[in-house]
């Protein structure tokens, strides 16, 4: 089996040759001809339904099927070794597209969801939007949360924003069966591969590393052949399928994911461990920066990541000042980019979560990009020295 790199590079580019072509076309239609009128009308029911296109027919219509995007999710399924993937506007239409087609869909309208979630994911899930119900628990709770009319199990590691690390297969263990979804955005299928654990979808945020340059935005779901008709029914209901462009964008991108995964991280943990002992700082999450007590790193995550979190000791105040006060951290939302943000997640991303499960106040979120580990370090401690903590200490003499 070929190395990950090398899948990265080519996949979903198996036909250029045939093709005569070096790039991955771009094909921005909105409608398509028919055949005829029975085929026309076959095409239809058979995309509208969730499947793919028949032989001799038509792609119909652009809310169905679209090449380009066909091709990015190709390639995705193959990196995260799945038979099918689906691709959506953004990873929120694709998390709400899973909860529809897995739950109120067939009946079984209750999620349970494994805190800490990305805010917009908890925040969807606690309104009841979509006409679920869901039970928040820990991964150990998995199993007592279940009730019959259970469809769907909802997690996320490393989870947002304090990194905890969750075990997949212990999950699936209590799920009785229930589908898992894994949110797999910080990890990638770089560091984890979550149905290889069995898991039934892993979930992306593609706007994040997969795309990786802060210039798209999408949402992209590995999985089985059953669940990805599900989805796709959904998604041509709906209307969320992801842009043409989005979708060359996204495919652009894969190649280039291993390693800047691989040199972003290796930044991360030296900004982690330098970050470590500084007087401002209270405490640093971020995966092995304590060893590996859980083995989760060994058998399931492959790799620490590139988000690094901090809590500071001068509480809200604090955190607000470095947020303000960095000069190549750019403040800002979202992650997984080529430049380093940095964003607090209690006032932004997970502002509607409940308070009693909101990130605390002095907690602070680095995304960390491909600049040079000693300037994104000077960077940080300049930002912490204009707090109270983080000041140089006076000399004894004077």
């Amino acid at each position: 089996m070929e190395h990950l790199d090398t899948l990265a590079v080519h996949a979903g580019r198996a036909d250029f040759a045939s093709l005569g072509v070096h790039t991955p076309p771009l094909d921005l239609s909105s409608t398509y001809p028919l055949p005829d009128v029975e085929r026309g009308g076959d095409s239809y029911e058979a995309l509208a339904t969730g499947g793919t296109p028949i032989p001799g027919g038509s792609h119909v219509y652009a809310r169905l099927w679209n090449p380009t995007v066909a091709r990015f999710e190709a390639a995705l399924a193959t990196l995260e070794a799945a038979e099918a993937a689906v691709a959506f506007a953004s990873g929120m239409a694709a998390l709400t597209a899973a909860i529809l087609s897995h739950t109120v869909s067939i009946g079984r309208p209750h999620v349970v969801a494994v805190r800490p979630l990305y805010g917009g994911s908890d925040h969807l899930l606690a309104t009841g939007l979509l006409g679920t119900e869901v039970t928040f628990c820990g991964p150990d709770e998995v199993a007592a949360s279940l009730r019959p009319d259970s469809g769907l199990i909802v997690v996320e590691t490393p989870a947002n924003p304090t990194l905890e690390l969750v075990d997949i297969a212990a999950v699936v263990a209590q799920a009785d069966g229930v589908p898992v979804l894994v949110d797999n955005t910080f990890a990638t299928p770089v560091l984890q591969q979550p149905l290889a654990h069995g898991a039934t979808m892993s979930l992306h945020s593609a706007t994040k590393y997969l795309g990786g340059h802060g210039d798209v935005v999408g949402g992209v779901i590995a999985c089985g052949a059953e669940s990805a008709a599900a989805l796709r029914r959904v998604r041509a209901i709906t209307g969320g399928i992801l842009h043409p462009l989005g979708a060359y964008l996204l495919h652009r991108g894969l190649p280039t994911l291993p390693l800047r995964m691989r040199a972003q991280q290796e930044t991360a943990a030296k900004i982690a461990r330098r970050l470590l002992e500084h007087d401002a700082i209270a405490e640093v999450f971020y995966p092995g920066l304590h060893g590996d007590p859980t083995g989760l790193l060994a058998r399931q995550q492959h790799g620490t990541g590139a988000m690094v979190s901090l809590r500071l000791r001068g509480g809200y105040d604090a955190a607000a000042q470095v947020a303000a006060s960095t000069r190549l951290f750019t403040h800002a939302v979202s992650l997984g980019g080529v430049d380093s943000l940095i964003q607090h997640p209690a006032a932004l991303t997970h502002r509607p979560v409940a308070p009693d499960a909101r990130p605390d106040a002095d907690i602070l979120r680095l995304s960390i990009g491909l600049e040079h580990v000693d300037d994104l370090i000077a960077d940080v401690t300049q930002a912490l020295a204009l707090t109270r903590e983080g000041a140089p200490k006076a000399n004894a003499a004077h």
